[in-house]
């Protein structure tokens, strides 16, 4: 009967020798081919990003060219005009003179054309002619020079100076990719034209300088610019650098070359560049389809003096040498990577195979062993780590043999001691749970002691010191009033103010006294708005600018109200308030105050300064009674104390964070509907397992969400 194959997949599951061949093999067989894919994929962006990066910069310096001449022609024509001699001959209206220096100027900077107008732009030698009018002539006119691009008509150009229009008439030849067109030639002329306005010495406009250098077939131009941007070693051997400037997108003057020795003039540029570059306006950086072949190209809108696209700037590089580089470097690399991995490969399946045989001897005793045949493994020549585990398993086979003997005896003795030892066990498991049940109640009611203990000894002395003041304000405030009568009414409110702090502080009082008793507070909490009462405390801190500056800003982003005693939480963050400004550096410093709804539970609020912070010696002792970090006589160190006790008999929580010097986080954690602080007590072990979703008092989530 023949055996069924195993698929690759059983085989690696169920034989040692193929799964450790996998192993082996897995980073030279998949990770090393992913790694050479990642390197020529890799390699090839960053290369064409290397091309593209230059060919712009390469664009960006024909354009800062471009604009440079434009610059040198309107610079030419102003020395001209200022020179000595030329306004010698023109104040003496000699016009041979004017007219060889108008001659001698164009051959030099090389002109196309240059005229000279009078103030309402006619020809100077010529009446009956007007200058080609547009807003640099215009702008010429009330006295400011002015250079850039137009575009001239065959009758602009004739008129200007004959023979140009016949200079510049230039058949269209059909170009691959181009954009369908019915246009045969090309008849118009792009000028680079500067007009410079010629004014006597009292600084009166007296004539107008008008030259143009018409760029059609202007091959001067665009090989200065290529030589500027393509020097020698800019580029590999086989590689050329081009410049172009177009018409629309019409080749007017190039060094692209059609055929050898001829020049691409009258082919246009690809539909999909003249879409991006003309209809759009925006710069094309890219590889492209230029005339025959392909080009690492960038091209940009030329602009005429009305800011309108009347054409393009190209440079660019052939592609083929540095496609031909980069493929030869990658074919290296492909190979370099295939003969590793055959090295890699035999030399790990060799190396597999020394571990081979000592392990299937191994696999074979335990089969063996199994069944309950008596197998061993005898004389291995492997000395590796291998070797000495088949030896060493030859001897745990005998020891084994001698311990299932001892096990056999053993077994009668075991089962009456594991019993014992089970009863004892659930004995001290009960009586430990019991302890623990005890420790758990002992530790709630210490601390309820302590806290009374430290409270109640207070209680009956702040009340009588803070009682009687009160009330003697309340009678002079009352004697203040009457006396001044009208008066007063510029102070009413502040008046109002005091009266109701005074209340405020009988109603806490009162508070303490009850706290301290463990008595439910008489004043019955309600349902409010947390967001009014922060900004109620607004007025009741900022008396405290006159000790520090600070500024308050409010973040009240809480929607839903809390049931509460609106004093007490008043109180609770007047206190947080007055620890920030007291934790703020002498020149003072910022607090905020934010709000925020606590999902599913009621309502958080941050009170967080930039001040001196605290260490994490201090977080432990922070809301202990009598514990102040404050200078003398600035606070008796039970505001936080009495503050955590007025949240937590809500069933809330105080936590803090804080770094030194990086300032603190307060955050007070508000039920919606509030939970007894004897509940809470009787369910201590369930708040310590974050029943309510508090986080540790040292280090609040939320605060730290809040500040990132």
């Amino acid at each position: 009967m023949q055996t069924p194959r195993k698929s690759f997949t059983e085989l690696i599951r169920t034989s040692l020798r193929y799964k450790l061949l996998a192993l082996v093999l897995f980073p030279i067989l998949f990770i090393m081919p992913i790694f050479l894919l990642f390197a020529v994929f890799w390699g090839s962006n960053f290369s064409y990003e290397q091309l593209l990066i230059k060919v712009n910069t390469d664009l960006a310096v024909a354009d800062d060219h471009f604009l440079r001449i434009r610059e040198d022609y309107l610079s030419s024509l102003s020395h001209l005009a200022e020179s000595h001699s030329f306004y010698t001959a023109l104040e003496s209206m000699s016009d041979r003179a004017i007219e060889m220096q108008l001659q001698a100027q164009r051959e030099s900077a090389g002109f196309s054309y240059l005229h000279l107008l009078d103030r309402k732009g006619n020809r100077y030698f010529d009446s009956n002619l007007h200058g080609h009018t547009s807003p640099s002539l215009l702008a010429a006119m009330q006295g400011t020079p002015r250079v850039g691009i137009e575009i001239f008509s065959s009758d602009d150009l004739e008129a200007t100076s004959p023979g140009l229009a016949k200079q510049v008439k230039l058949s269209l030849i059909d170009t691959r990719r181009a954009r369908p067109t019915e246009r045969k030639s090309e008849e118009r002329g792009m000028m680079i034209r500067a007009i410079y306005p010629v004014k006597d010495s009292r600084g009166e406009l007296i004539a107008l300088l008008d030259g143009g250098v018409l760029l059609n077939g202007n091959f001067e131009f665009v090989d200065t610019i290529r030589d500027l941007v393509y020097g020698p070693g800019s580029l590999p051997e086989g590689s050329i650098g081009t410049v172009t400037v177009f018409l629309d997108d019409v080749r007017i003057t190039t060094n692209v070359p059609r055929r050898p020795q001829e020049r691409a003039l009258g082919t246009r540029v690809s539909d999909v560049v003249r879409t991006q570059v003309l209809d759009h306006g925006e710069k094309w950086i890219d590889r492209a389809f230029v005339v025959n072949d392909w080009y690492i190209s960038s091209y940009q809108p030329i602009l005429d003096i009305n800011g309108d696209r009347v054409g393009m700037l190209y440079a660019g590089f052939l592609e083929a040498p540095f496609r031909n580089e980069l493929w030869q470097a990658l074919g290296v690399l492909i190979l370099f990577f295939l003969g590793l991995m055959l090295v890699s490969g035999l030399v790990s399946v060799w190396g597999a195979k020394s571990i081979f045989k000592p392990l299937e001897m191994m696999s074979d005793v335990v089969h063996a062993t199994r069944q309950g045949i008596s197998k061993r493994i005898g004389h291995v020549d492997s000395k590796d780590e291998v070797g000495v585990l088949a030896r060493e398993l030859d001897v745990l086979l005998e020891l084994l043999r001698k311990r299932n003997q001892q096990i056999q005896e053993w077994a009668g003795q075991l089962e009456d001691k594991v019993e014992d030892r089970t009863s004892e066990l659930k004995r001290k498991n009960e009586k430990l749970i019991s302890t623990i049940h005890v420790l758990r109640e002992t530790r709630a009611q210490l601390i309820t002691a302590e806290k009374l203990a430290a409270l109640g000894e207070l209680t009956a002395g702040v009340a009588h010191e803070i009682n009687n003041p009160t009330a003697v304000i309340m009678g002079n405030l009352d004697l203040l009033v009457n006396e001044l009568g009208q008066q007063a009414d510029p102070v009413r409110h502040e008046i109002d103010l005091i009266i109701e702090q005074v209340f405020r502080i009988k109603e806490i009082i009162q508070d303490l006294l009850a706290y301290a008793k463990q008595e439910k507070i008489s004043d019955t909490p309600s349902l409010i708005d947390v967001n009014e009462v922060v900004q109620n405390t607004q007025a009741l801190v900022r008396h405290l600018r006159q000790q520090n500056p600070f500024e308050i800003r409010l973040f009240l982003l809480a929607s839903q109200p809390v049931r509460i005693n609106p004093n007490e939480l008043q109180q609770v963050l007047v206190n947080l308030v007055v620890n920030a400004v007291h934790a703020l550096h002498e020149s003072g410093g910022l607090i905020e105050i934010e709000t925020q709804d606590w999902p599913g539970k009621g309502v958080v609020i941050h009170v967080h300064d930039n001040g001196i912070g605290m260490d994490q010696e201090t977080f432990g002792k922070v809301f202990n009674p009598f514990f102040s970090q404050k200078r003398k006589g600035r606070g008796t160190g039970l505001g936080l104390s009495i503050s955590y006790a007025l949240v937590q008999k809500y069933g809330g929580k105080i936590t803090v964070e804080s770094e030194p010097d990086k300032g603190t986080d307060f955050s007070v954690w508000l039920l919606r509907e509030p939970v007894s602080a004897k509940i809470e007590a009787n369910n201590l072990e369930a708040m310590m397992v974050d029943e309510l979703d508090l986080p540790d008092p040292l280090l609040s989530p939320v605060g730290k969400e809040r500040r990132a």
